[in-house]
């Protein structure tokens, strides 16, 4: 276990050299861990503290950009990270979940599928930290609604518009510029403040809905194909929806898609916990 963690901290210190990539940025990915975290029972949060390396002093959230860090060193798990639909408003396993080479099981719902079976599996002879870092940060990539957009614009990648003055492409938009914009705007660039204010909505305004988040079979891709559904139908009603290539993204578009960006950390978050609460006993 302890080389595990060295294995994981020499590599940390050389990815904090090198830019992240994609994803939900920074601040997205720590929010969901930070609010999964908060929300562990006993028992998992013992285990989650044993598998984090010191380094992180116990904080997921500070690990939960890792698997983006990783993926110069790690080029294999560039394909977990998403899922491409052949641009229908619908996700099935099946049809979509395989890399640009035709392997199935190779997108972030067989990802979440890989990664949920060796955390639980007390032979594993894998890696747990790792399996912890990256079984997190897809749970909260399959959350972003462009990572599982459509194949003929890369999950909005190729969709250029501009974010106010800043010209931009869509994915980074839902990504960051929205969560950034907010933060600026609504916390004073405080992140710690945005995070509380999530979780406090997970309390009060969606507190009727949290156990529909956190109810799941625990069986293969059945949550992660959810995940997946509820992502691929919000990209078509609110990402793609006018923002069109040269559009000009701002305030209508903005506090029109916040609430759904939050809504989605929040239930990366509460479904992170619940998972680990359930196999971490």
């Amino acid at each position: 276990m302890e080389y595990c963690k060295l294995q994981i901290v020499a590599i940390v210190s050389l990815v904090l050299l090198f830019p992240v990539i994609d994803a939900w940025g920074h601040d997205g990915h720590y929010i969901v861990c930070s609010i999964a975290q908060s929300r562990l029972n006993k028992g998992a949060a013992e285990i989650v503290e044993e598998l984090l390396p010191k380094s992180a002093q116990n904080d997921l959230g500070s690990l939960c950009i890792w698997a983006d860090q990783i993926k110069f060193h790690y080029p294999w798990s560039r394909p977990l990270h998403f899922i491409n639909t052949p641009d229908v408003c619908n996700y099935k396993f099946s049809r979509d979940c395989k890399d640009e080479n035709g392997r199935e099981g190779r997108c972030v719902a067989g990802a979440i599928q890989n990664y949920t079976s060796q955390l639980i599996d007390s032979s594993s002879k894998e890696n747990l930290t790792e399996a912890l870092l990256f079984f997190s940060h897809f749970l909260g990539d399959i959350h972003q609604p462009l990572h599982c957009g459509f194949a003929s614009d890369k999950g909005g990648n190729t969709i250029e518009v501009h974010w106010y003055t800043r010209k931009q492409n869509l994915h980074h938009i839902w990504d960051d510029n929205i969560i950034e914009t907010a933060q600026e705007r609504f916390y004073s660039s405080n992140l710690a403040d945005q995070t509380d204010a999530i979780q406090k909505n997970i309390t009060t305004g969606w507190a009727d809905q949290v156990k529909g988040w956190e109810s799941c079979s625990y069986t293969d891709t059945t949550c992660a194909d959810v995940y997946a559904s509820e992502s691929i139908e919000a990209a078509c009603d609110w990402a793609y929806k006018d923002a069109t290539e040269g559009s000009v993204l701002e305030d209508e578009y903005f506090l029109s898609r916040l609430p759904v960006v939050n809504k989605r950390l929040a239930q990366a978050g509460v479904r992170l916990a619940a998972i680990l609460n359930h196999y971490f006993k």
